[in-house]
This record gives C-alpha cells, structure tokens and sequence, in this order.
C-alpha cells in the first residue's frame, strides 16, 4: 500500500490505540518516550507523534509482526507509512 501524509498518520493512531490495548507496549512507549500517560493524551492530537509510535513499533521485529497481524496489515506497511512520515532515507538508507 501507497501511504500518504494523513493515512501514515492515521496507522499510527490505529497502532497507538493497539498499543494501548497492550499495557507492556504502552509501558514501553512511555518509558522510551519519557512521556506520562496524560502527556499522551494530549499528545495523540499532535501529527509529529505519530513518527514516534511507529518507530517505537518498528525497533523490534516481534512487534512488527504481532501489530501487523492484529491489524490485518503486511508488515512492511508499517515502514511504509513511517517512510511517508518522514521521507525515504529518514532511516539509514534511501527507497
């Protein structure tokens, strides 16, 4: 799947509310954040956070492959959609 702008963004509302679903996922997200969970709250409003939670998904493949079967989704649209967040090369190499 093509990703733009809005539906990268929309993913990473989706994935949050997944992860919030799953306290071990948010607990980590906080923690790796440095955020509480009020901050997230109003947080989840702002479209930059959205590059955060993906990323947050995508440091570990068991994560990946768990969100993206939860969600009906390939794994690969999960990079896809960070990728449409940040353009390609934001990750260490270009697409």
């Amino acid at each position: 799947m093509t990703y733009t702008r809005k539906s990268a963004q929309d993913l990473a509302m989706t994935v949050l509310l997944y992860m919030a679903d799953r306290p071990d996922l948010i607990g980590g997200f906080l923690e790796a954040s440095g955020l509480q969970p009020q901050d997230l709250r109003r947080a989840a409003g702002d479209p930059d956070i959205a590059l955060h939670i993906l990323d947050f998904l995508l440091e570990d493949d068991r994560r990946v492959l768990d969100a993206a079967g939860d969600l009906e989704i390939r794994p690969g649209d999960l990079m896809a959609a960070r990728t449409a967040l940040a353009g390609p090369g934001s990750y260490g190499w270009e697409i």
